[in-house]
């Protein structure tokens, strides 16, 4: 309005809202008006004494005060007798006092400083950082929200990871011992799964063992096989390659009708970065980790079971060979290593470390103890010359495996999960 002041114009704002929420409230109010038909509570003597004043007659409770009363009299002369009569005065009266209680409370609200220009000018400035920072808030969620795992692309991953379990020995002059041994490898190409060396080879890394071959003493792979999810049966494994410099290998599947099926998991083509969200799929602690898991009636029959190959196959009859899940972030990508705080235990060597696209960036490895962010991988861009090298190796003759439970002369039998 021309003329209008900054301060009244700021008034009449309320002042219209109270209105349009008196009309909202007593539009409100009549909608179920008629309900009840017949009096409810004090309308009684109210809606009597009203009829008496409309006949002139004597008030019938002249203690009760009369403004009500003339109200509803007033009521039942424009609406009739009737339920709108009778109530429609009120609820029209209630409607105003509410909006006439909210003009005055914004009336004799405290007023807010008119200050000058530069005042002006540090509220708005107060107002942009507020919005700022609510728009870093939204920014945060968002990343926050895009930060968490599609449980299709993790699921989907697992039925190409694999439970790995191998038979080796060691013969030397002075000692000897056969152990068993298991890990995690994933398909990493068309017959072709990724793992650790220290599981394609359980004594690379062994102390003891490299100073029994030193000594003369020879390492020998009995059996190398791997358990699929979905498949009761075991296929064998040999390896096609093993890194000169670090823990990576890569073997070669056994060709059946089901191998062939295997969907192998794509390598990132991006680098790991610090913060980044991943999941390592794997087989913590083996066939115990497994039988743990189980429904309670299969974990009775075999938590007294050994941890062999017998074992595995039940499990795998059962359909119970199944990779755990575990989640968390890069700590820090050092080179061709990875640190990340998604928990592993003896047993997930090998297994994949996945970003937020189900894409592998790493290969699980080893694990600090005492530190639950002390989770080691090696990055997925070392796997890839070991993988060309696979594909072009020559095939070679599988030494036929003795019985997991068969003794060899001169070595005893000892167990050790990577």
């Amino acid at each position: 309005m021309p003329g209008t002041t900054h301060v009244q114009a700021r008034r009449m704002i309320p002042a219209w809202t109270a209105l349009a929420l008196a009309c909202f409230s007593f539009a409100f109010f009549v909608w179920r008006i008629a309900i009840p038909p017949n009096y409810s509570f004090d309308e009684l003597q109210y809606i009597n004494a009203s009829r008496a004043l409309l006949a002139h007659a004597a008030n019938p409770n002249p203690e009760a005060p009369p403004l009500g009363k003339l109200f509803i009299a007033a009521g039942i002369k424009l609406l009739g007798d009737n339920p709108w009569g009778w109530r429609v005065p009120s609820a029209f009266f209630g409607a105003l006092a509410l909006a006439g209680a909210v003009a005055l409370a914004f009336y004799y609200a405290p007023p807010e400083s008119s200050g000058n220009s530069g005042n002006s000018d540090q509220a708005l400035e107060q107002q942009v950082h507020q919005l700022s920072r609510q728009v870093a808030d939204l920014e945060r969620a968002d990343l926050e929200h895009d930060q968490s795992f599609s449980p299709i692309a993790v699921d989907n991953a697992r039925e190409s990871v694999a439970y790995i379990y191998g038979i080796y020995h060691l013969s030397s002059r002075t000692h000897g011992f056969r152990a068993r041994v298991s890990g995690t490898g994933f398909v990493v190409a068309p017959g072709l799964l990724a793992t650790n060396r220290h599981v394609a080879e359980p004594w690379y890394g062994d102390r003891e063992v490299e100073l029994a071959v030193r000594q003369g003493g020879t390492p020998v792979l009995e059996k190398l096989v791997a358990y699929f999810p979905g498949s009761p049966l075991p296929v064998n494994l040999e390896t096609a390659a093993v890194a000169t410099h670090g823990d990576l290998a890569v073997l070669r599947i056994e060709a059946t009708p089901f191998t062939r099926k295997l969907r192998p998991l794509a390598l990132s083509q991006t680098p790991p970065h610090v913060g980044e969200s991943v999941s390592v799929l794997a087989y913590p602690m083996g066939v115990t980790g497994m039988v743990a898991k189980s429904p309670a009636v299969v974990y009775e029959r075999l938590s007294s079971h050994p941890d062999n190959a017998e074992t595995a196959g039940e499990l795998a009859a059962l359909s119970l060979i199944r990779p755990s899940a575990t989640f968390g972030h890069i700590g820090d990508v050092t080179g061709d290593k990875l640190i990340y705080d998604a928990p592993t235990a003896r047993g997930g060597s090998g297994g994949p470390v996945l970003n937020l696209r189900g894409e592998v960036v790493g290969i699980n490895s080893a694990y600090i103890d005492g530190f639950s962010g002390g989770t080691l991988g090696i990055t997925a861009t070392e796997l890839r010359p070991l993988m060309e090298t696979a594909k072009h190796a020559p095939l070679e003759t599988a030494a036929k495996a003795p019985d997991a439970n068969s003794k060899v002369p001169g070595v005893k039998n000892v167990s050790t999960i990577h």
